[in-house]
């Protein structure tokens, strides 16, 4: 799909969108879906795109996932986690209906915000404003899309951490397959493991790389410590996503993200990058900021998240 081509689905969807740089180089908004990212490279969109989930609207029997590049609020499971308020996993109303309205702009940067109130499986109401502060360098060959993530909590009362747990999410989308891998340097054992059921056969070592091909029939994914410094993508052929892991503000820790049971305390292993593989065919390279101890109002959770877009498979 082309850049122009995305932009027309949304105006026909009666979706807003904003541009970073341009159609043909540069980073598309959909503000009227959770603020999504897509790159855009010489004219085509290297995200994955469904164009089903744009043209038609999640509600309480669907979530219609629409690709790109997301910021939600992690934890997904856990007792303090945001998909099980209603008892079942959904994603909550407050994202999917999110108000994104460009803060800021110039040449090769953008600002966008949403509020969006959360509730945590334990029925805590967090409200917050969402940000997406977007810089971008960008030809026909690369694209690097430097992303602020801030989840900003506007509630009046002090919070500790036996009640919530909260921290910026990004979630960056891709087609998997055959020909699709991720390769990262080779991680201690200790700074990678499996959230769900195991992933070993989808993983060797090969030329000095960790590879996990993202090829599969069962869902998997990966949490990586924060000794993992990148994450690369790698779709043979064509083009590749490089992924850097984020460095916290003082005070800020990273934390369990993982889809567990409401009724389940999360772990102590925080999660820095995160890879998930869906037998749907499609896959995420996964980045997060970190949680504090206290959450004061005005407290900003951030974390800055580099994303290197290039093509043709040099690496």
């Amino acid at each position: 799909m082309t850049g122009h081509e995305l932009i027309s689905l949304m105006h026909q969807s009666h979706r807003r969108v904003h541009i970073t740089g341009t159609p043909e180089n540069g980073v598309i908004a959909a503000l009227d879906l959770e603020g999504r990212l897509f790159a855009v490279i010489n004219g085509r969109v290297l995200n994955r795109v469904v164009p089903s989930a744009i043209t038609n609207r999640s509600n309480k029997n669907a979530f219609l996932n629409p690709g790109g590049d997301a910021l939600w609020p992690a934890p997904e499971g856990t007792c303090f986690g945001y998909e099980y308020a209603a008892g079942k996993w959904r994603v909550p109303p407050a994202i999917t209906g999110a108000v994104w309205e460009v803060a800021e702009y110039s040449t090769g940067r953008s600002v966008i915000r949403a509020e969006i109130d959360l509730v945590n499986n334990r029925q805590l109401g967090i409200p917050c404003e969402f940000e997406r502060h977007i810089e971008i360098e960008a030809n026909e060959k690369s694209l690097i899309q430097n992303v602020t993530e801030i989840i900003r909590y506007i509630g009046e009362k002090r919070l500790t951490n036996d009640e919530f747990r909260l921290a910026p999410w990004s979630l960056c989308q891709f087609d998997s397959g055959d020909g699709c891998n991720v390769i990262m340097p080779p991680p201690a054992q200790t700074d990678i493991w499996d959230m769900y059921v195991s992933s070993l056969s989808k993983r060797k070592l090969s030329e000095g790389n960790y590879v996990v091909d993202t090829k599969t029939d069962f869902r998997f994914q990966l949490g990586l410590g924060e000794n993992v410094p990148w994450i690369k993508y790698i779709k043979y052929n064509d083009f590749h996503v490089k992924r850097f892991a984020g460095i916290l503000p003082q005070g800020q820790s990273f934390i369990d993200i993982s889809d567990s049971p409401p009724d389940h305390f999360p772990s102590e292993k925080g999660v820095s990058l995160s890879i998930y593989c869906d037998p749907s065919g499609f896959m995420e390279i996964e980045a997060c900021g970190g949680c504090p101890e206290i959450l004061l109002p005005g407290t900003e959770l951030s974390v800055k998240i580099i994303t290197e877009y290039k093509m043709n498979n040099e690496y």
